[in-house]
């Protein structure tokens, strides 16, 4: 089962492991948002990292070798690299031989990861994993070690002076991409249908039963777009070759296949959690996605 791990969790769970101190919950809870930054070999001491989906982007650069095991796949990392997570997938770090490095964590009312989406580094479907050259690897890590400093400093400032180092950091990432990986938009429709499949993406994941999905239909998309729900549909289907409508049911399609398999949740609570009304509605419509029933698809 892939559960959701809360800033709070990850204090807690290091500090019994690690003796990571937490910081004060009303700290956490401030408007300005949560950043910090470790060493590694602090944390990585032959564990594997729990499964789970995070409250919380992070940013490592891992000197060490290991598997990112992510979303549904796994990726070998055998020499240093940098990697990103993001609150929509799961991930887990399985190390290999001795660890080092840093990763900085950080909430996304501290820095807005999505104006950095478009190049993949947090792009849900995009490359969680960059492999810079040694001088490459040298200088980004003596950007973490200013972070440090920074952040054992009294500079009543020094948060403001730690957004623009992280900034650094995402931007050496960008420019380990070949230019023909940076999104562009092209024209009007490319523009809109990508904030679609943005406002699409942050509905999910669904962590608890409780949640119910805001927006089900293209009229609901084009009314938060404020935009005529023909012009959206033809848009995205000119972008993607795909229409709205496909777009919305496959994922949710995608997430209800995540919940059947690693929640205990119950078909109805899955049903109500997705938009459904009713069970048999869900039912009816994850048949004709999957050409399964959901209790076959679980078994």
């Amino acid at each position: 089962m892939v559960q959701s791990e809360s800033i709070e969790a990850f204090y807690k769970r290091n500090e019994i492991n690690n003796g990571i101190k937490p910081p004060s919950l009303e700290d956490l809870k401030k408007g300005q948002g949560h950043l910090n930054v470790f060493r590694r070999e602090d944390f990585c001491k032959g564990r594997v990292s729990p499964y789970n989906r995070r409250d919380f982007y992070k940013v490592s650069l891992v000197i060490g070798r290991g598997t990112l095991y992510y979303a549904n796949q796994g990726i070998v990392v055998d020499r240093d690299a940098l990697l990103f997570s993001n609150p929509t997938i799961p991930y887990s770090w399985e190390p290999s031989g001795p660890q080092c490095g840093y990763f900085c964590l950080f909430t996304e009312n501290y820095m807005d990861a999505r104006s950095l989406n478009d190049a993949n580094l947090f792009r849900p479907g995009g490359t969680p994993v960059f492999f810079p050259e040694p001088g490459q690897v040298a200088k980004i890590g003596e950007i973490f070690e200013k972070m440090l400093v920074e952040l054992d400093s009294d500079y009543i400032y020094k948060y403001d002076v730690l957004r623009n180092y992280l900034s650094l950091v995402l931007h050496e990432a960008l420019k380990l991409q070949p230019a023909d990986s940076y999104f562009q938009h092209t024209n009007g429709s490319a523009r809109i249908a990508n904030l679609f499949i943005e406002l699409l993406e942050r509905q999910f994941p669904i962590d608890t039963p409780d949640h119910v999905l805001r927006f089900k239909k293209a009229t609901d998309y084009a009314s938060r777009l404020s935009v005529h729900v023909n012009h959206l549909n033809r848009a995205v289907k000119e972008a993607t070759g795909k229409t709205t409508t496909e777009h919305i049911a496959d994922r949710i399609t995608t997430e209800a296949k995540a919940l059947l398999r690693h929640t205990d949740w119950n078909v109805s609570e899955i049903a109500y959690s997705l938009g459904f009304e009713y069970p048999a509605y869900f039912n009816n419509f994850f048949k004709k996605q999957t050409d399964q029933t959901p209790r076959s698809f679980r078994q």
